[in-house]
């Protein structure tokens, strides 16, 4: 494992783990934490050491977060977006590193960064595009999320208001907004979660299968929100399907 980084920001940073195998994806991971200052993409460590152990090449991504010591929006959608564009720098620099299947996956927060990123992945600056993206718990429906005051007031921290008075930047940064992404969709939730509910996954589901995209969705009886990202637990084995099917 290497770190690199996207940007002269201390947190424009990232962990890469190269492949151990050939025709192996990219797997570009998004940590969660509400946007939050301090969360970082140590909580997705032991997660990336995992994939890579299954001869996947890893980008843990680390980004500006909002909070006290942090960097209000956009920050957080320009480092995602910067992440990636870097990437074709970073195989020059890695000459192991492919960029033919590049697959984003993201747990709670960091899972609306991955679709949001999914949603603009003509403009990543990627040679193929992006092949699929996957959310653990991902809260893609941010003016449901701010009504249910997730977080709670994380959305309105994150995007600098309420949807009254910043209704632009919940159209523009919402997933569901986004639909069709035009991207096969994988979504994992656990069914004991109490941090992003469940349902939010189903509804945002049902909307994209109706706006023409491909989705699988998954329920995970007796797993909460956390255990979504923890190798060792029943999750690990689905977000291996998934990436075999990416």
């Amino acid at each position: 494992m290497h770190t690199f980084a996207y940007g002269p920001h201390p947190d424009q940073v990232g962990d890469l783990y190269v492949a151990a195998a050939a025709n192996a994806p990219l797997v570009c991971l998004l940590h969660g934490g509400f946007w939050r200052m301090p969360y970082g993409r140590d909580q997705l460590d032991a997660l990336a050491s995992a994939l890579a152990v299954t001869g996947c090449a890893v980008w843990n991504i680390g980004y500006r977060r909002v909070g006290p010591g942090g960097t209000p929006w956009p920050a957080t959608l320009e480092d995602v977006r910067a992440a990636l564009a870097a990437l074709p720098d970073l195989q020059c620099r890695v000459q192991a590193l492919a960029l033919s299947r590049v697959v984003l996956l993201g747990h709670s927060a960091g899972g609306h960064l991955a679709f949001y990123a999914a949603a603009r992945a003509r403009q990543s600056g990627l040679p193929h595009g992006v092949a699929a993206v996957i959310g653990l718990a991902p809260m893609l429906d941010l003016d449901a999320a701010h009504r249910q005051d997730l977080g709670p007031n994380a959305v309105a921290n994150f995007l600098g208001g309420s949807p009254e008075a910043v209704p632009e930047r919940y159209r523009d940064a919402s997933p569901i907004d986004q639909l069709p992404l035009g991207v096969p969709q994988w979504i994992l939730h656990g069914a004991e979660d109490t941090v992003v509910p469940p349902g939010m996954s189903r509804s945002y589901a049902e909307a994209a299968r109706a706006a023409g995209d491909s989705v699988t969705h998954d329920e995970l009886h007796g797993m909460d929100h956390m255990g979504l990202i923890d190798p060792t637990s029943a999750a690990f084995p689905l977000i291996r399907r998934y990436l075999s099917a990416a």
